[in-house]
């Protein structure tokens, strides 16, 4: 199954200047140093290395081919087990705008979208928000997993900033997803992962155990690699997303402070998304029409790549032509 928002990016990949992948693909050095020193291909040594970081037992982390399959499987197994309790079309609750793959999978898993978490069984984010890159706050957090909901927060974002993992929050129906293709930028490993709530556990791996194919032995020995050499990787992410981070700031007024490699672009009062997404694409700048994400008004751009500075400036030049 595919995605319009990654079609739209993989449509593309040799214009000059590329501010649409979320991602540090081939922006670290690091990595590669990191690659080159794989240790065995142990499923159960990366679950217990990942429960580590997230304060959870090995138990509750289910990998994954990555984090939007990840998202899927928590949805259907919600769409199943929720539709047997209700009787009912389950009915799933998802902020706009939001990354596409969370609404679309649940739509097409036979959720019910509703405009009010209050009525919904289920709420499924980002967080840091993807398209917007900004926080979103303990408060809403705890607010949305309350009076009986479940709450799938996709936190592959989060390493971009110091903050605690949701997981140890004490959140009692918090399921959370990420992978190994945004701050580490390694899309060339297809491992994500899933963590479930204790209570629920058992009743996912029967699920989990029955959809997921085997994860590439590459795929493992590179994570765990990956988590070997996490703290020099996550300094150079970090460090280069800072100085992107200054250099947008610089150039465009009133950018809020970011947590992920995102921003969500709608000038001083709303954009044609897809007509500046196409100016720009004939221009050679390649960014996200805000209307993949639900919101029309406006165009994502990424901020990962170490050419950013030089791809900035391009998008600025077709950018001021929307607000004249």
């Amino acid at each position: 199954m595919s995605f319009p928002l990654a079609e739209w990016i993989d449509a593309h990949p040799d214009v000059p200047h590329h501010l649409a992948h979320s991602g540090m693909l081939r922006s670290l050095r690091t990595l590669g140093r990191a690659l080159r020193d794989r240790p065995e291909p142990d499923p159960e040594a990366l679950r217990e290395s990942l429960g580590r970081l997230y304060g959870v037992p090995a138990a509750r982390v289910f990998l994954s081919h990555g984090a939007s399959e990840a998202n899927a499987l928590v949805l259907q197994y919600h769409a199943r087990s929720l539709s047997r309790s209700t009787g009912r079309a389950p009915r799933l609750y998802t902020p706009r705008p939001e990354y596409p793959p969370i609404p679309d999978a649940g739509r097409l898993l036979g959720f019910r979208p509703v405009a009010s978490p209050d009525s919904a069984d289920l709420v499924a984010c980002s967080a840091p928000r993807n398209p917007e890159g900004t926080r979103r706050t303990p408060s809403e957090i705890e607010r949305w997993a309350g009076e009986g909901r479940a709450l799938l927060v996709d936190q592959t974002f989060r390493e971009f900033t110091d903050d605690p993992a949701w997981t140890r929050r004490g959140l009692e129906r918090l399921w959370l997803t990420g992978s190994f293709t945004k701050i580490y930028g390694a899309d060339a490993l297809r491992v994500g992962y899933a963590i479930a709530p204790e209570p629920d556990r058992d009743a996912f791996a029967e699920l989990h155990g029955l959809l997921l194919n085997k994860i590439p032995d590459h795929s493992i020995t590179g994570a765990r690699a990956i988590l070997a050499h996490r703290e020099a990787i996550l300094a150079e992410a970090r460090a280069l997303f800072r100085r992107n981070v200054d250099a947008l700031r610089s150039t465009i007024e009133g950018v809020p402070p970011l947590a992920a490699p995102v921003w969500f672009d709608r000038g001083r009062a709303g954009l044609d998304g897809d007509r500046l997404a196409q100016a720009a694409l004939r221009a050679g700048v390649l960014v996200c029409a805000g209307s993949f994400f639900g919101e029309p008004r406006g165009v994502r751009i990424c901020l990962t790549r170490r050419s950013f500075p030089a791809d900035l400036a391009a998008y600025e030049r077709v950018r001021a032509r929307f607000l004249e």
